[in-house]
């Protein structure tokens, strides 16, 4: 059974920046296409960005182009998305995406953008 687990998400200011991290077990984590979407209250979940289970195709939400980067490091069975210049707009719970086969969903972590 896979399991996703995030961290790294908090409260932070206007322009700031946070990583978040998302650490896969129980699979073989460079199969599959990793994810994150975030969802703000009362919205539907979105993505944000992609990347492919070899990391050599990359997409990104409109809103989030040039602001955000996702990367992964199979070898640490871990996805990453960077995310810098934040904006209250950014404010959502962030989910960790797994897909192979089937779909793997983390439990999410708060992110909190204060102007």
């Amino acid at each position: 059974q896979v399991q996703l687990v995030e961290s790294g998400g908090g409260m932070v200011q206007v322009g700031g920046s946070l990583r978040l991290s998302c650490a896969a077990s129980g699979g073989t984590f460079s199969r599959y296409r990793m994810s994150w979407y975030r969802q703000a209250p009362g919205q539907e979940r979105e993505l944000v960005a992609a990347i492919s289970s070899a990391g050599d195709s990359i997409s990104y939400a409109d809103s989030v182009q040039g602001r955000f980067t996702i990367s992964r490091d199979n070898a640490k069975n871990t996805a990453y998305l960077q995310m810098n210049s934040l904006q209250p707009e950014d404010t959502a719970v962030y989910y960790c995406h797994g897909l192979w086969l089937r779909q793997y969903w983390g439990q999410g972590t708060q992110v909190t953008v204060s102007s």
